[in-house]
């Protein structure tokens, strides 16, 4: 269901007035995508399954207990995977993967955001 003119013009206050108030934030929201977070996840989770087999190679033969701590690490870190995959769902491999681009290099390709910011502008026109 479409916002009425109402709606875009709140909204255009509310995105106006947080640009002002905490432009870095305002920043971060425009350049990380929905995937940003669990990819990250799903990335230390790799490096600490990676780490905890390190441990359990390296120290199984010389203390079992280091070395069962190692297994605990890899488990813990294959759930984190597991979760966090389930998380991102239907996402492609460049959504989360690929680096948020900055404000100058959206030039040529312009994102969602910036895509419904420039909707928003126009219906905003519009009503005035």
């Amino acid at each position: 269901m479409p916002l009425s003119e109402h709606e875009q013009r709140i909204l255009a206050e509310l995105e106006e007035s947080l640009s002002k108030q905490d432009p870095r934030f305002a920043k971060s929201v425009r350049t990380t995508n929905v995937y940003a977070h669990g990819g990250r996840r799903v990335r230390w989770g790799v490096a600490g399954f990676v780490a905890g087999l390190a441990i359990l190679v390296l120290t199984f033969s010389y203390s079992v207990i280091i070395g069962l701590l190692g297994v605990a690490l890899m488990f813990v870190s294959a759930v984190v995977v597991e979760r966090n995959a389930r998380l991102i769902g239907r996402a492609s491999w460049q959504d989360f993967t690929r680096a948020p681009r900055s404000d100058e290099a959206r030039g040529a390709h312009p994102s969602r955001a910036g895509s419904l910011r420039e909707w928003l502008s126009r219906q905003r026109r519009k009503g005035e």
